[in-house]
């Protein structure tokens, strides 16, 4: 696979993001990952509204969408009223059929360059309380485990329990 290229997601990408969400889901599943995402969630809509009030991206490989992420600007569901300090990762997907390993970093990294660049000095993301295995894989990538939040509401579904990450950026980064 080439090198990833990275871009804002438009229109024109909704059913593409779908697709890589409900293949993550289902490789979650089929991993034995259960609680965290489920097939069908999200649908075109739900990416529509983040592209209006935050940032959708797409991590691109010969051609065809190796990953994709979700870039807000506040998250007041997870972590309360905040100052305008940090940017917050969601739904980082990677298409495991065709990306290389370590894909999932490499979208990190660009959110995180990303979220320096326009001046914030924490990217922070929340993960479900009962996966370890993903709670573990933010820890070994340099995130901070910084709190818990119970009962948080889900897109078209029951409320869940996650754990709060951070990592402190250097600002003023480029993409």
């Amino acid at each position: 696979m080439n090198e990833l290229r990275f871009r804002l997601a438009d229109e024109t990408d909704l059913a593409v993001l779908v697709r890589l969400r409900d293949d993550a889901a289902r490789w979650m599943l089929d991993q034995g990952i259960t609680g965290q995402w489920r097939p069908g969630e999200l649908d075109e809509d739900h990416f529509r509204r983040i592209m209006a009030s935050g940032e959708v991206w797409i991590a691109e490989a010969d051609g065809r969408a190796a990953g994709a992420w979700e870039l807000w600007w506040a998250d007041e569901d997870a972590w309360g009223p905040q100052p305008p300090v940090a940017g917050y990762v969601h739904r980082l997907m990677v298409d495991h059929s065709s990306a290389r390993p370590g894909t999932g970093r490499l979208l990190l990294r660009a959110a995180e360059r990303r979220v320096a660049a326009v001046g914030r000095a924490f990217v922070r993301l929340d993960c479900l309380a009962g996966n370890a295995r993903l709670n573990t894989y933010y820890v070994n990538d340099g995130y901070r485990l910084v709190g818990h939040k119970a009962g948080k509401q889900q897109p078209g579904g029951e409320p869940k329990s996650f754990t709060l990450f951070e990592k402190t950026l250097q600002v003023g980064r480029k993409v």
